[in-house]
């Protein structure tokens, strides 16, 4: 009985969401220079949502938002000179780092970012 009581703590510890909850700082380095944008994160069992800002693209609500474990995956819709485009991140949770591969979608480009936790 004992081993079974573990293994099911165990179970539920790593099918557990990272708590993100909160307010993150991402910086993504560019041909064009250096690109900043906020996150504040919310988390609902394994539910993301919330909101991003950045001076380039405005704010934007975070769409089809997931955490599983120690991933996590969203999508912005942001606004670029009249056109919107979907932008998708996929990040890996790293204690009060977040390293994300962001997929531009309508430029078929990829770069990568990291968001810190802002105390």
């Amino acid at each position: 009985m004992k081993w079974l009581l573990c293994l099911m703590a165990v179970f539920a510890f790593t099918a557990s969401a990272a708590d993100i909850s909160g307010n993150w700082k991402g910086t993504a380095e560019t041909p064009n220079g250096t690109i900043e944008r906020t996150f504040a994160f919310k988390v609902d069992g394994h539910k993301l949502t919330g909101e991003t800002n950045s001076e380039r693209f405005g704010k934007s609500a975070i769409e089809d938002g997931k955490v599983d474990g120690d991933d996590v995956s969203f999508t912005l819709t942001v606004n670029v000179q009249g056109t919107e485009g979907k932008v998708n991140y996929k990040g890996k949770v790293d204690g009060d780092t977040i390293k994300f591969t962001v997929e531009l979608q309508a430029l078929g480009q990829t770069l990568e970012m990291t968001a810190k936790r802002v105390p």
